[in-house]
């Protein structure tokens, strides 16, 4: 009987799948039933060659070499993994094995992991495809059911092959050039080096930025607080002095003559659903979770617990498909704290709207929202309940009613002069109940604050107790963080002020610069180049950086060459043009870039050399920060030495609570604080001994919390034994 071979792209996903087809026969890397054989990929098992496989001189970095640009680009197995990879391939090649179904993510990085094993494998058999969101024991059986047709594919996988090999292309000729040319570890590309020009714009931008000092007034009456209003431009402010003073003589002793009170009606409706970026956004602005971070997260979320759908996304939509789940969905995540929510949801039928259910604005696939599969939230560390418990909620807030109040405001004349004072009367909670009314919304900067007005009508006049002159200063762009960067490289049209209005518009179209799947990685390995790093949450250009973007070509910096290569990419996945001529493209650019960087006139000089010599070649090292503390790195590219001098760690400063550093080395290590205190590695140890032995106030704070979950819970049977014998 003919067999069917299915290719998951990690073994947790291949033993879910597995499961479903009732594949219980275990083999070495695979599953085998009656009818399916189940094996996995472990991420990319082949990838492209390094130059030295087309020549073995190019193992040598030589600049007279460059650019480098194979007629045929080949494919090689990864060494590490090379096992798994001839098991899939014997798999494959066995006999009664007449079918295989691509199993792997369902994106276009998930199609380059299977057909390229595919390919090196040289299998020539039928394909077929299975598309997913999410893996529980439902959508494997569904997708099974609905499988499509492997050619249906073939354009993305033209697209994924084009991508890899433009990046290639350009840059390792770029990183080569520049590495040669300055005998310096420099790297760049098409995504990480438009990434560090935002970062080094910014910093700019903060740098050129004069503050202003600006004035207004404001007016106070018995129980309202009036602000004024240019009768002309509108605005509270003014950067005058002058006019300013000018017009609190001509008001002063004056009252406030009441010529309008506005009420109206207004709505709001929650924020859209979480895709990828906007989720690594608000993690790290809550949490301070790298954008990798909260990736892996959300993998584990999606693969190991299977209680979120694909993390990979760029929708904040869904599509109208799976509107009929939306019950099953809340009933899975409906526990615990969420259970009177999920009840309030569940009373009235789900009526779907174009502000959540859009099939037009979904592509792969659809936002991040909970799946059918029931977990106890016993089962989640801290870090995946934290992001659990932001999807969930914006799930939730999205199937609730809007946020509806009544907006008051009051209009008074002082002498001449517009006043007025706003005020907000809740009428229906809405979907902020869901936040228990404590929702951020970034977009909403108000420079007025809202205030509990007493009953006031048109006609009335106000007692003038006091007027003053207000002051500020106007404040410069903040800082990136990790988060704020994300945002940038989805939407990088400000950097872009030289640039066509039809290429602004492409890379809005386009999604930015990187993809969803991507950007965490481009983000670290910009720290791992020590091109940029970390002073608390905020992100620098460091000197190397700084000097990088001097160096490489001037459009390899701009947003613009991305928007044109994934407008390009675009094309491929749907058709319109062939994947060769693109690549033939990025060979003349390469040959370009690779001139420019060869006649440059620019030198390049270490900022960060240190007097500590290394170990291996003697030459001076360079010391780095990098994100998890800072190390020492020998200038000499192809000696390679580093070494950690001190590293941040989870541990807490007793006096102000900000992780410590760990610095030094052996018995000798000892924890510094920027605030001055220091401890020895064998104090801290014996301190964290003797705290093992009494429970803390946060754990005293926990017990009590777990007491009023609900039952759905299991409750920390250890801590409440522990408590049970202390004296409160």
């Amino acid at each position: 009987m003919n067999k069917i071979l299915v290719l998951a792209e990690k073994p947790s996903v291949g033993r879910d799948i597995a499961r479903v087809l009732k594949c219980n026969k275990k083999g070495n890397g695979y599953l085998e039933g009656d009818k399916y054989i189940v094996t996995w990929a472990l991420g990319h098992l082949v990838t492209l060659a390094d130059p030295e496989e087309y020549n073995k001189s190019y193992k040598s970095w030589r600049i007279e070499d460059l650019p480098i640009l194979p007629s045929h680009m080949k494919l090689v197995v990864i060494k590490q993994t090379q096992k798994q990879f001839y098991i899939v391939k014997e798999q494959m090649n066995r006999k009664d094995v007449s079918q295989i179904v691509i199993a792997t993510d369902a994106g276009r990085e998930g199609e380059l992991v299977a057909r390229w094993i595919i390919e090196k494998a040289n299998i020539r058999k039928p394909i077929k495809r299975l598309w997913i969101s999410s893996v529980t024991d439902k959508a494997i059986r569904d997708g099974f059911n609905k499988l499509r047709e492997g050619k249906e594919y073939e354009n993305l996988y033209a697209s994924a092959v084009a991508r890899a090999e433009a990046d290639w292309i350009v840059g390792i000729n770029a990183t080569r050039a520049l590495t040669c040319k300055y005998n310096a570890q420099l790297s760049c590309g098409r995504v990480q080096t438009p990434t560090l020009f935002m970062v080094a714009k910014r910093e700019e931008e903060i740098k050129n930025f004069k503050e202003k000092e600006f004035y207004g007034i404001a007016a106070t009456t018995k129980d309202l607080k009036l602000v004024w209003q240019d009768n002309h431009t509108k605005d509270i402010r003014t950067f005058d002095e002058k006019k300013c003073d000018k017009i609190l003589a001509s008001i002063e002793k004056k009252d406030a003559q009441v010529y309008d009170v506005e009420k109206t009606y207004k709505k709001s409706y929650s924020p859209r659903l979480y895709d990828l970026t906007e989720l690594q956004r608000d993690a790290n602005k809550i949490f301070g979770y790298s954008a990798k971070e909260t990736l892996s997260i959300m993998q584990r979320l999606y693969e190991t617990h299977k209680i979120l759908t694909y993390p990979r996304t760029d929708s904040r939509y869904l599509t109208s498909d799976i509107v009929d789940t939306l019950g099953e969905r809340i009933k899975a995540c409906g526990i615990g704290q969420y259970q009177s929510m999920a009840s309030r949801i569940l009373k009235k039928p789900i009526v779907a709207n174009k502000s959540f259910v859009d099939d037009s604005k979904v592509s792969d696939h659809h936002a991040i929202i909970p799946t059918e599969e029931r977990l106890p939230l016993s089962k989640l560390n801290e870090k995946e309940r934290k992001i659990y418990d932001l999807v969930v909620k914006r799930f939730m807030a999205v199937l609730y009613p809007p946020f509806e109040f009544e907006q008051t405001t009051i209009k008074a004349k002082i002498g001449n002069e517009n006043f007025f004072a706003k005020g907000k009367r809740v009428l229906a909670q809405g979907w902020k109940e869901v936040y228990a009314n404590n929702y951020e919304d970034d977009d909403v900067q108000e420079d007025i604050p809202e205030q509990l007005l007493p009953n006031i009508n048109k006609g009335d006049v106000l007692k003038v107790n006091s007027i003053i002159k207000t002051k500020g200063y106007t404040k410069p762009p903040a800082q990136f963080t990790e988060g704020t960067l994300l945002s940038a490289m989805e939407n990088p049209a400000k950097y872009m002020a030289n640039e066509s209005k039809d290429l602004i518009k492409i890379i809005g179209e386009t999604g930015g610069i990187g993809t969803v799947a991507t950007r965490a990685d481009i983000i670290e390995k910009l720290f791992n180049n020590f091109l940029i790093e970390k002073r608390g949450k905020d992100i620098y250009i460091t000197g190397k950086g700084k000097q990088l973007l001097g160096l490489v070509p001037e459009d390899l910096k701009s947003p613009a060459l991305t928007a044109e290569w994934e407008q390009k990419l675009e094309a491929i996945a749907k058709g319109k043009l062939n994947k060769d001529t693109f690549i033939e493209e990025m060979g003349i650019y390469s040959k370009a870039i690779t001139n420019e960087i060869k006649n440059s006139d620019e030198t390049f000089r270490h900022d960060n050399i240190s007097r500590v010599k290394c170990p291996q070649c003697g030459k001076y090292m360079l010391e780095v920060k990098g994100k998890k503390g800072k190390m020492l790195v020998c200038q000499d590219r192809e000696c390679g030495y580093r070494k950690n001098i001190s590293k941040v760690t989870n541990a807490r400063c007793p006096n102000c609570h900000k992780k410590l550093e760990l610095r030094g080395e052996g018995e000798g290590q000892i924890f510094v604080c920027s605030c001055g205190y220091r401890e020895k590695l064998s104090s801290f140890n014996e301190r964290r001994k003797k705290d093992k032995n009494s429970v803390s106030k946060k754990e005293v704070s926990k017990y009590l919390k777990e007491q009023n979950k609900s039952k759905n819970e299991a409750i920390n049977t250890d801590l409440a034994d522990a408590l049970k014998k202390l004296k409160f």
